[in-house]
């Protein structure tokens, strides 16, 4: 039997292939509600992500440049969705 692995789909940004990393990792996910990306706070979650994004960094990026696109984008996710009321 033919077995094919499966590809990730095609990112045309270094921030969207940092994004989907952290979703394939299951540091992020997206807001039910309004379609924001939360942060799932879990460290082993983000170092699973740095690891992906080492081991098959974006076409052109080395695996240092990778891990930092990693970096930078995990701090401008929040754990809040920014559209939601605040509770009064």
């Amino acid at each position: 039997m033919l077995m094919t692995r499966e590809r990730r789909p095609a990112i045309r940004t270094v921030e969207g292939w940092a994004r989907n990393i952290l979703l394939e990792a299951g540091a992020i996910q997206e807001g039910e509600e309004h379609g924001w990306m939360k942060d799932h706070a879990d460290p082993h979650a983000h170092e699973r992500a740095r690891t992906l994004a080492r081991e098959e960094p974006a076409f052109g990026l080395s695996a240092e440049e990778a891990v930092a696109a990693i970096d930078e984008m995990l701090p401008s996710i929040g754990d809040t969705c920014p559209e939601r009321l605040p509770d009064r």
